[in-house]
């Protein structure tokens, strides 16, 4: 399927759930028309958000930087050069404050396409390591991966936050006369927990394989790449990020999320080990065609 199928088919997904839900509050509260409304209204918006406005919110949480060739002239001349050599625009950068070694690519399209990277990253690869994993990015715009995953993250993080909502409410309303507010609470958790679902529908595992496929024929270094990917997993086990939103995670070139979050349930990513294996399978022979 292609990304524009696959982004048109989550929309219409979540606007289809987002009825759904309000059937059932309508229906616990005796006015399912109204509800389904509301509710419809609510799932518009949320697409026309997620749609123009997704990319920019996901760069604001982490509090990413666009960044000048004169701030940063080593991953701007990194960039620029994978750039020309996916034969694709040159997209803006962004840097990320954060000691966890880490990248993703997001946008709507690959002329506003943006590659961010943590100062982690640049404080533990070498540039031939911080090339590869820009290839990596870059294969995301190519294969036009980035709107499907910056939307399915928007997304995703939206159901969790309601369900979180649903969740307090619900505890602070016990003893209030209001009954039916747990029953609310579970029919948004589904809510959260189908979002996930959807989410590992819309973004298959297999993409990252495929954007390290990419990275190995854009820049012609597999062994960095699987370099990069064993330093950026070996300090992500040691110190994973605790601070940004897991709904996030998919984004990543490797999931910088640990521990017992629901969000982990629904793996993104395949294993780095499976990764690097095939990457070395890569630099042995020579190519990618049996990559898969």
């Amino acid at each position: 399927m292609n990304p524009t199928a696959r982004t048109i088919g989550l929309f219409a997904l979540l606007t289809l759930l987002f009825i759904l839900v309000g059937y059932l509050i309508g229906y616990i509260y005796g006015d399912t028309i109204s509800s389904m409304l509301i509710f419809l209204i609510f799932a518009l918006v949320i697409n026309l958000f997620s749609y123009f406005f997704s990319a920019k919110l996901v760069l604001w949480s982490y509090h990413a930087k666009i960044i000048n060739e004169n701030e940063n002239p080593r991953i701007f001349n990194i960039v620029k050069d994978v750039a020309q050599k996916a034969k694709l625009p040159m997209p803006k950068i962004a840097l990320i404050d954060m000691q966890v070694p880490n990248a993703f690519a997001t946008g709507r399209n690959k002329r506003n396409a943006v590659v961010a990277v943590t100062t982690g990253l640049l404080n533990i690869l070498n540039d031939n390591e911080i090339e590869a994993v820009i290839g990596h990015e870059m294969g995301h715009i190519k294969d036009k991966d980035i709107l499907v995953m910056t939307v399915a993250a928007t997304i995703v993080g939206a159901l969790s936050f309601a369900a979180r909502m649903s969740m307090f409410d619900a505890m602070f309303s016990q003893g209030n006369g209001r009954n039916n507010n747990g029953i609310i609470a579970i029919i948004v958790l589904g809510l959260a927990a189908f979002g996930a679902f959807l989410l590992q529908l819309a973004i298959s595992r297999q993409r990252e394989f495929k954007a390290d496929m990419q990275s190995a024929k854009i820049t012609g270094k597999p062994l960095s790449l699987a370099n990069a990917l064993r330093k950026i997993e070996d300090s992500v086990s040691r110190r994973p990020l605790r601070n940004g939103n897991p709904s996030t995670s998919s984004l990543f070139i490797v999931n910088p999320f640990r521990g017992g979050s629901i969000m982990n349930l629904f793996s993104t990513h395949p294993p780095t080990s499976e990764r690097i294996k095939r990457l070395e399978e890569i630099a042995r022979k020579g190519t990618t065609e049996s990559f898969y």
